[in-house]
């Protein structure tokens, strides 16, 4: 990457808009100009990108063509208005929403995993950042894949609330402080409590009962490995932490695989940090390892007792870092270096 590339940032007052904003810097991403987006409720607030205080435009308003890439990160919704005209006007949309995730001709990234796939971008103009809780385990499981292959993977996600945006960390935070304080919950609607709780429900649920999440991560999976094969059966939960999602996985391999052997391979695995002792404290959690943190923590391998090929691991990640502005970066990094 030797030259400079203007970047517009979609959402830049969000959770995942802040964090891509600070990634840039941390990264040392070759930046020359950075337009921060949002829509016209926003416009004129400022947000922070390294020592620099930038002015947030309306996205309505705003000309794509000024920016060579830009990062969406402002919900399915806008999206779906305002990729194809940045992609139309010259400027490489890597979008954190789901509107693109399923379409055939936009590839769905995960550098670690799927690096080549980022070639695809032209026939649309954009690419595609999967769900946090489907990188997550993708990362961890790519090794695997390629030595012995998967057959089927079973999946429980225990999600942070920062999966939901600013307003459901607010929730939460509002809701610990007043049962702390003795008072009572004033909970409208059908919702359930999340503090101090464990809510089996994100997204909407589709006609086989199961949420929209969890076919994200079947959907997502599959397209990401290019295997459309592999079985997975999630589950996703909601937890009352603030970031960082956790997640016990449980795959079918193809051959026989030994629990060392996964750790010698994870141990190598780029994007990936092992953590595998059974000491007390010796395993990855989502809030003391992965909240703040970039790599994919693995934990708890073992050899499934109920089943002759089954691998049983833990994996936590930092959801808005490595599951959303982390993994856009990176891929505008690619996208930089390599075809722009």
């Amino acid at each position: 990457m030797s030259e400079n590339y203007d970047i517009a940032v979609v959402g830049a007052t969000g959770l995942v808009g802040e964090a891509l904003l600070a990634m840039l810097v941390q990264r040392k991403f070759p930046v020359g100009k950075v337009y921060a987006l949002a829509s016209s409720r926003s416009a004129g607030k400022q947000v922070d990108c390294g020592n620099r205080s930038l002015t947030v435009q309306d996205i309505a308003e705003f000309d794509f063509s000024q920016a060579q890439i830009g990062l969406f990160s402002a919900g399915a919704s806008v999206s779906e208005v305002y990729a194809p005209i940045a992609a139309a006007a010259g400027c490489v949309v890597v979008d954190n929403t789901s509107r693109f995730r399923n379409e055939d001709d936009v590839p769905l990234v995960v550098p670690e995993v799927n690096p080549q796939d980022i070639a695809h971008y032209k026939s649309t103009g954009i690419i595609a950042n999967p769900n946090c809780s489907t990188i997550q385990m993708v990362v961890a499981l790519k090794p695997i894949y390629d030595a012995v292959g998967i057959s089927r993977i079973n999946v429980c996600t225990y999600q942070a609330v920062s999966g939901a945006g600013k307003s459901a960390v607010e929730e939460l935070a509002r809701q610990s402080a007043k049962l702390l304080n003795g008072q009572p919950l004033d909970i409208k609607g059908a919702a359930r409590q999340i503090a101090f709780n464990a809510v089996p429900h994100i997204d909407v649920f589709e006609d086989n009962r199961y949420t929209r999440e969890e076919m994200k991560m079947v959907w997502e999976t599959r397209k990401i490995m290019g295997d459309h094969t592999i079985a997975v059966n999630p589950t996703a939960v909601r937890i009352p932490a603030f970031f960082g999602h956790s997640e016990a996985v449980h795959v079918e391999t193809i051959k026989k695989i030994t629990a060392a052997e996964v750790c010698d391979l994870l141990r190598e695995a780029d994007g990936v940090e092992l953590m595998d002792g059974v000491e007390t404290g010796a395993y990855p959690t989502a809030v003391t390892d992965a909240s703040g943190n970039d790599p994919v923590y693995v934990g708890r391998v073992r050899e499934d007792i109920s089943h002759p090929t089954g691998i049983d691991l833990w994996i936590v990640s930092d959801n808005i870092r490595k599951g959303a502005a982390l993994n856009s970066v990176q891929i505008a990094e690619i996208l930089a270096k390599n075809y722009l």
